[in-house]
C-alpha cells in the first residue's frame, strides 16, 4: 500500500481549511492517502505587528524547515505570505486555480466603505490595505490589528457575538472569508480600482523538496494540480515585488490576469499615509513563466523610474 502523503500546514482554522482542500484534491488525483502535519510558525505565536516581527516569511519558515527535515512531504502556503526569493532545496510544485483576489470590508450595520461615518475606525494588519484605505477615505481612523479571521471579525461592533466590538469595520481577504464560510459577513467587496490586492492574494502554493518534484509518488498529481494561468499571474505579480526588493509588509499591490492570450499586470505603490499613489500597467503576449517574470520586472522598473522607492520608503539603492 502506498504510504500516506504528509501535508504540512499551519494550525489556524483558515490554514487547515485551505490545506485540507489541497490535500483532498491531490489525493484524488494521485489515488493516495494523506495526513495533515500541523506546524506552528512565528506569525502564529507572536501577536506583534508584522513589520515588528519580520514580515516576509514569518508564516512559512517553520513549514519549510519541516519539509527540509523530512517531517512532511509537501507544505501548503498562502502564496501572498511566501518570500519571493528561491528557497534552496525546495520547489513550488503546484499553484492551484486562484480564488477571489479582492479585499473585503466587513462593517457594522451593513455599511459600505463610502457609507462609513467620518472618523470611523477600520482595522487591518496590512500596510498595503491601510495605505489604500487612507487614500480613499483620509477621514477614517485606521487601526493596526492582528489575530485570526474570527478574532478580527469579533472586533467589529455587532458583527458576531462575544467579541469586543470596538471597531466599525475590518478589511480582510475575500478568499479567506469564503473558505471559512464567513462570506455572509462581507458588506462590500472592494473593487481593484480602489484597492489592488497583495501579490499572490487568493492563491495557494504547494511546496515540496526539489528532489521529490520529478519522481515521487505525488509528483504527477502536483503537475496535474498546477493551474498555468494562475501560475503566470502570480509570477508576474511577485516579480514586481522581488524587483522592488519589498516584502509582504510593504504598501504595494499587484494584480495580473490572463485573458485572450494576453497577460495584463497592474501594480500600485503607496506612501504609508495614503497621500501618494503610483499606479502603472504592463501588458504582454508572452504567456510563459519567463514572459510573466519579464512583465513584472519591466513594470517595477517603470515604477522605480517614477519615484516608487521614495514613495514607499524602499531601499535607497533601488
Amino acid at each position: 500500500m502506498t504510504p500516506a502523503v504528509r501535508v504540512g500546514t499551519r494550525a489556524s482554522a483558515l490554514a487547515l481549511t485551505q490545506t485540507t482542500t489541497v490535500a483532498e484534491s491531490l489525493a484524488a488525483l494521485g489515488e493516495f492517502g494523506y495526513e495533515l502535519v500541523r506546524v506552528s510558525t512565528t506569525g502564529d505565536v507572536n501577536r506583534a505587528s508584522l513589520s515588528q516581527i519580520g514580515g516576509t516569511g514569518v508564516f512559512v519558515a517553520a513549514l519549510r524547515e519541516a519539509l527540509l527535515d523530512d517531517n512532511c512531504d509537501v507544505a501548503v502556503h498562502s502564496l501572498k505570505d511566501l518570500p519571493t526569493g528561491e528557497a534552496e532545496g525546495l520547489t513550488v510544485a503546484a499553484v492551484p486555480e486562484r480564488a477571489d483576489i479582492r479585499d473585503a470590508l466587513c462593517a457594522r450595520d451593513g455599511l459600505t466603505l463610502a457609507g462609513l461615518p467620518e472618523g470611523s475606525s477600520v482595522g487591518t494588519g496590512s500596510p498595503r490595505r491601510a495605505a489604500q484605505l487612507r487614500a480613499a477615505r483620509p477621514d477614517l481612523s485606521i487601526i493596526d490589528i492582528r489575530g485570526n479571521v474570527d478574532t478580527r471579525l469579533a472586533r467589529v461592533a455587532g458583527l458576531v457575538d462575544g467579541g469586543p466590538g470596538d471597531l466599525d469595520a475590518v478589511v480582510l481577504a475575500a478568499a479567506g472569508l469564503t473558505r471559512l464560510g464567513r462570506q455572509g459577513l462581507i458588506t462590500e467587496y472592494l473593487a481593484t480600482e480602489l484597492m489592488l490586492p497583495a501579490p499572490g492574494q487568493g492563491a495557494l502554493a504547494v511546496e515540496c523538496r526539489s528532489d521529490d518534484a520529478g519522481a515521487s509518488v505525488f509528483a504527477q498529481a502536483l503537475r496535474q494540480y498546477d493551474h498555468l494561468p494562475t501560475r503566470l499571474a502570480v509570477t508576474a505579480e511577485r516579480a514586481v515585488l522581488r524587483r522592488l526588493e519589498a516584502g509582504c509588509t510593504a504598501p504595494i499591490g499587484a494584480h495580473a490576469t490572463v485573458t485572450d492570450d494576453v497577460l495584463t499586470l497592474e501594480a500600485v505603490v503607496c506612501s504609508a499615509d495614503g497621500g501618494r499613489l503610483l499606479r502603472r500597467t504592463e501588458i504582454t503576449a508572452d504567456l510563459s513563466v519567463g514572459g510573466a517574470t519579464s512583465a513584472g520586472v519591466v513594470l517595477a522598473e517603470e515604477l522605480l523610474a517614477n519615484g516608487a522607492a521614495e514613495i514607499a520608503g524602499l531601499s535607497a539603492d533601488l
